[in-house]
């Protein structure tokens, strides 16, 4: 975690280019949109990714949504489709974002998508956010640059007041004009209202002229995470072991002998952006996973928050 004090960065060209750099160092960077101050990490970086749940104490991986500054960009990392051409046309840059199947070799942090093969991502409207997105030249992923389950932050000294001392820096533009968050379609089938927000859902069936199925739970980032059994192994998982039984392959956590081991050093972050790869390349032998004990605090509490979902009981 960041010790070092926060930065703070005007939105001018110079700020927005050390904003830029620091997110390709790997570091985090708050900065405005349309509704909130959004707490930026680059998408592609693992333990980027792992920082933000860390800095933020979010309880569990959900997925993130990926900020890019063009639909052009967006379409370097999802297919596209002429319903996504569609609402990009009518809705970007602003509240709207789409959910898309990933694209081969997209490079995509697995701790983004929460180990789905989809990405939900849009174009931010604020100014200063696309010409942050501009200058890096690649997905960010942000969440609300604040504590987890406190008030968004809708100014620079709120991000300061909840993160500072987390964040490596804040680029400050001034007060957000708070809005609602945005519409959420899922585009991976027949199109999907998966949460409502800024655009109406009649502006949306205007523009695709057909009618959207309704997502049950309503809000794409909780609902994966609501499942009590989700993203679960084709095999039966067993948590907290100290060693293998049987035909078990072992995930491990910290200096152990394991056929896989999500951090040897013992280091939370590490072991959060290795979590889903690490789950997807054991399923695939086929054989049941155990998995070594990890510390139930910090980023140690969401990544056990997933594994006892990915051990849960088939029902």
């Amino acid at each position: 975690m960041i010790s070092d004090p926060t930065f703070d960065l005007s939105a001018d060209p110079a700020g927005i280019a050390r904003a830029a750099d620091l997110l390709r160092q790997g570091l985090l960077v708050a900065f405005p949109t349309e509704t909130v101050y959004g707490l930026g990490g680059d998408a592609r970086n693992g333990n980027a990714v792992a920082a933000i749940y860390q800095a933020k104490g979010r309880p569990s991986f959900n997925p993130l949504i990926a900020h890019v500054d063009s639909a052009q960009t967006a379409q370097r990392f999802v297919e596209w489709s002429d319903q996504a051409e569609q609402l990009a046309t009518a809705f970007w840059p602003g509240p709207l974002t789409l959910v898309l199947p990933l694209r081969e070799g997209h490079g995509m942090s697995s701790l983004v998508t929460a180990g789905l093969d989809t990405l939900a991502v849009r174009v931010p409207a604020h100014p200063t956010a696309r010409a942050l997105l501009a200058a890096f030249d690649g997905p960010v992923a942000a969440p609300s640059a604040n504590p987890s389950g406190q008030i968004s932050p809708t100014t620079a000294a709120h991000v300061r007041a909840g993160l500072g001392g987390r964040i490596a820096a804040v680029l400050d533009d001034g007060p957000c004009g708070v809005g609602l968050e945005s519409t959420i379609v899922g585009l991976t089938g027949d199109p999907a209202l998966l949460r409502p927000g800024g655009v109406a859902l009649e502006q949306i069936e205007d523009t695709l002229q057909t009618k959207l199925h309704h997502h049950q739970s309503g809000d794409l980032l909780t609902a994966p995470g609501q499942m009590q059994s989700h993203y679960a192994p084709d095999a039966p998982v067993r948590l907290n072991a100290r060693s293998r039984r049987g035909d078990e392959v072992l995930l491990g956590f910290g200096p152990v002998a394991c056929d896989l081991n999500l951090s040897e050093s013992g280091d939370l972050p590490e072991a959060a952006s290795n979590l889903f790869a690490a789950l997807h390349d054991l399923n695939s032998t086929g054989r049941p996973i155990a998995v070594s004990p990890i510390p139930d605090h910090g980023l140690g509490a969401a990544i056990n928050d997933r594994l006892r979902r990915a051990a849960a009981p088939r029902g």
